[in-house]
């Protein structure tokens, strides 16, 4: 057997006038009675409805005018509540002020983060001494290889050697340009598809195009 429909208890006159006249206040949106029966989830029906707002109409407690076929019904709205032209003007100011903040806290961030990056980026003194000690057998092996060459050791390099890196030379050359003009076709294209000159910045070092 289905359940049975839970039936929303009615308000009495009393609370039905206040009910409606505190909905409109509350919400100071235009409505219709049937709206408002709805709305209060038919804890006034729509005649209720209907009667409760012509009779604050008439008492000048709420503000009605024709809609189409119906009547909708408003607060009453208070003329002091309006800005005048000195206060709109010092909200215009404010709100120029906000936005000056906003792009001075932005720029600040940016340099935060860029701060930030570069400390990641610092080595630790562990890795310095890893790198010293890379950098000075490298040395060793260079000042071998310099040794051996002015002692004319140094195996000759033949013109086939020779060739064969010129043309290493030039392959690698060829596929650094075309992959360099990937790269510009590409960022001109995220360019295009990103407006903000400030996230453009940040995508371009995100990036490391101009390293």
């Amino acid at each position: 057997m289905a359940p049975r429909k839970k039936t929303e208890e009615k308000a009495s006159a009393n609370e039905a006038s206040d009910l409606v006249l505190h909905y409109l206040l509350k919400q100071n949106r235009p409505y219709s009675a049937i709206d408002v029966s709805a709305n209060l989830h038919n804890k006034v029906t729509k005649t209720a409805a209907a009667k409760i707002l012509k009779d604050l109409h008439e008492q000048r407690r709420i503000e009605g005018r024709a809609a189409g076929k119906q009547i909708v019904y408003h607060a009453v709205q208070d003329a002091n509540n309006t800005c005048t032209t000195d206060q709109l003007a010092a909200l215009d100011a404010q709100i120029a002020s906000l936005r000056t903040d906003t792009a001075t806290l932005h720029a600040t961030a940016k340099a935060m983060r860029s701060t930030l990056s570069n400390l990641n980026s610092t080595l630790r003194t562990a890795d310095l001494l890893e790198a010293v000690a890379a950098l000075e057998a490298e040395k060793v092996q260079l000042t071998a290889r310099l040794g051996a060459l002015r002692a004319g050791k140094a195996k000759m390099v033949t013109p086939e050697e020779r060739e064969e890196v010129e043309r290493e030379w030039s392959r690698f050359g060829a596929l650094a340009r075309k992959r360099g003009g990937i790269a510009r076709d590409m960022w001109r294209f995220i360019a295009d598809q990103v407006p903000d000159a400030e996230k453009r910045e940040e995508l371009r070092e995100a990036f490391d195009l101009d390293g």
